[in-house]
């Protein structure tokens, strides 16, 4: 079987971040009335909806723990092994950390693709694990009925440094590090509509690092952070809003696409079935200003994202410092909203 025939997306249902139970259904899944026993080092866990676990380490250091993984957004197992590493490595990141090792987690129907197809995801995890500076250090690997890839990554973080998505403040600003429309792009790959001058864009951005995480963790005045992936950037604002017990507002305007011709595979219903989910999950806590076009805003931030950017809330007294921080890490650096008093909604889009 030549690898470079292979076609991923064929052999999976979903892709990518689109793959996410829905917040909703992981709410129900998650709930317990079973009491887990205190413990004292865990700084980040199931008590909040946060990227990664964090533990204390005792020595002013944390531990950050967390696993990805998910069914091909891209038919090039190359690039769908460095997909899949970058959204993993990328809630270390988001915690303002530092990633240093990762274990690979590979299903393969192995009597449909050839393990040479396999091999090919495994060299692109390695990739991009060496732009991270980490080893891929073993893994786990199981015959499954669909192709599934991810990892699971271990980091570092001084304490005083961790970002959390519920720890936002009232006045702060807003900035997403990454455009949106992924979630569009690769559906209307799927469909066949999609035009060869965009057939990169997707890929490219999903395969970038989210390095400048470790960079803002080191900053007091970024107050939370997480990166939005699959619940789009409306999902894991709300979870932001909410946890910090406040509002938010997006300037959809503001809001960095893809491509200026979005809108166009929007009118072709280029929308995937995750944006469904998403907005049937958290709708009702969305507000929208006279004059918006629902639809639309909902197609762009309810997208499902893979290996999103980096949603940040900054001080408002230091959002000039960080908007030319990100302008010089060549990074989405115009604010996109506040965070305000707790309203009757959780996000309002204007």
């Amino acid at each position: 079987m030549e690898t470079n025939s292979i076609k991923l997306t064929q052999y999976s249902h979903g892709a990518g971040c689109g793959c996410k139970i829905s917040p909703k259904v992981l709410d129900q899944i998650l709930s317990t009335s079973l009491a887990m026993p205190d413990n004292d080092k865990l700084i980040v866990g199931n008590h909040s909806k946060d990227d990664a676990a964090v533990y204390d380490m005792g020595n002013g250091t944390a531990l950050i723990s967390t696993t990805d993984f998910f069914m091909p957004i891209v038919d090039d197992p190359y690039n769908f092994g460095r997909i899949a590493s970058a959204n993993a490595i990328s809630d270390v990141y988001a915690m303002g950390g530092k990633p240093i090792l990762a274990i690979a987690i590979l299903g393969w129907p192995i009597n449909v693709l050839a393990p040479e197809v396999a091999q090919k995801v495994i060299e692109g995890s390695r990739s991009i694990c060496m732009e991270a500076g980490i080893p891929l250090a073993g893994g786990h690997s199981i015959d499954s009925p669909e192709p599934i890839f991810g990892l699971a990554v271990n980091g570092i973080v001084a304490i005083d440094n961790i970002k959390q998505n519920n720890t936002a403040q009232e006045g702060d600003v807003l900035f997403l590090t990454k455009k949106l429309g992924v979630g569009i792009l690769t559906t209307a790959e799927k469909k066949g509509i999609l035009k060869e001058a965009h057939a990169a864009l997707a890929p490219n951005q999903m395969m970038q690092l989210n390095k400048a995480g470790e960079i803002l963790g080191a900053l007091n005045t970024v107050h939370a952070m997480t990166d939005v992936t699959g619940f789009g950037l409306l999902g894991h604002l709300t979870e932001m809003a909410e946890g910090s017990h406040l509002s938010a507002t997006v300037t959809l305007a503001n809001v960095p696409l893809i491509t200026p011709e979005l809108d166009a595979y929007i009118a072709q219903k280029s929308i995937p079935g995750g944006t469904g989910r998403n907005w049937e999950s958290y709708g009702h806590k969305i507000e929208f200003a006279a004059g918006i076009d629902i639809n639309r805003a909902k197609a762009i931030l309810a997208d499902p994202q893979t290996s999103g950017g980096l949603l940040v809330a900054v001080a408002r007294d230091a959002a000039d410092d960080i908007a030319r921080l990100l302008s010089d890490l060549e990074l989405y650096a115009v604010p996109i909203g506040t965070i305000g008093a707790k309203n009757d909604y959780a996000v309002l889009v204007n």
